[in-house]
């Protein structure tokens, strides 16, 4: 299935993208794919934490004190203490210093920059991000290499199926959801990261905010957040079959299973 056939029966009201990427010293030449329908550029929810964890670790001293906090802010996405991270350095600094080593420029959200979920972002540029982290693990990074082997450990229940859809259980993975007070959507993103042998790596993400209109169901998923209920099976039932789609479909435009995934 291409991505016109995933995508034709969308609702018009729907943002969707999806990116991947595949290079590597050593292995077929590099190639990126990607997608976009609706808004061009997304609020990230919590899909860019681990790439927070890699850059605040240099400016936290206290090693023990920066795991405390980046470790259940990758692993289980904890926003407690993905936002000490983030306070701790500061955003403007962790994403300067996130563009510094991967080139991509992102800015603290308007309005209240402890929002760390609220950064607005493209799939494209994730997928560039991630992939410079990634090499940077596979080559040797201490960090980076730590926060990859987080990423493996991350729940089947926030994972959205995507290591069982890629056929790859070992993959690296990190999601983010969240439908906002003031949004008629709810916001489903993943990103999967897939090591190749040396310092070959493919990365593949799946960004979507489909519509949640019903008033009820707003007011229940509410009250959940609210709660410190899961709501992870609510972006499940919406966006979980599309997304797991987005990055079959992107691994597949990238020939990642034509050459033999990797677990």
């Amino acid at each position: 299935m291409g991505f016109n056939d995933l995508l034709k029966n969308l609702d018009h009201s729907a943002s969707v993208q999806a990116a991947g990427i595949r290079r590597g010293y050593g292995g077929p030449p590099a190639r990126t794919v990607g997608v976009t329908v609706g808004l061009a550029r997304l609020r990230c929810a919590s899909l860019l934490k681990p790439l927070y964890a890699w850059v605040s670790a240099a400016h936290i001293p206290d090693a023990e004190r920066w795991r405390q906090h980046a470790e259940p802010a990758v692993v289980v996405s904890s926003n407690a203490d993905t936002l000490n991270l983030w306070l701790a350095v500061g955003p403007r600094v962790i994403l300067d210093d996130l563009r510094s080593r991967t080139g991509i420029a992102w800015s603290p959200p308007n309005g209240d920059p402890s929002r760390f979920g609220s950064v607005e972002v493209a799939a494209d540029e994730v997928a560039i991000a991630y992939a410079v982290f990634a090499q940077a693990a596979v080559a040797g990074d201490p960090v980076a290499e730590t926060i990859l082997g987080w990423m493996r450990q991350v729940s089947a229940s926030q994972a959205f199926g995507a290591r069982e859809a890629i056929r790859s259980p070992g993959a690296g993975v990190k999601s983010g959801w969240y439908g906002a007070p003031d949004e008629t959507c709810l916001r489903t993103h993943t990103v999967a990261v897939l090591p190749r042998g040396g310092t070959r790596i493919a990365v593949a993400v799946g960004m979507t905010a489909l519509p949640y209109t019903d008033l009820r169901a707003r007011e229940v998923y509410a009250e959940k957040v609210g709660k410190g209920v899961p709501v992870e099976p609510d972006h499940e039932k919406v966006a979980g079959r599309l997304l797991r789609g987005l990055l079959v479909t992107t691994l597949d435009e990238l020939g990642h299973f034509r050459d033999g995934p990797r677990t």
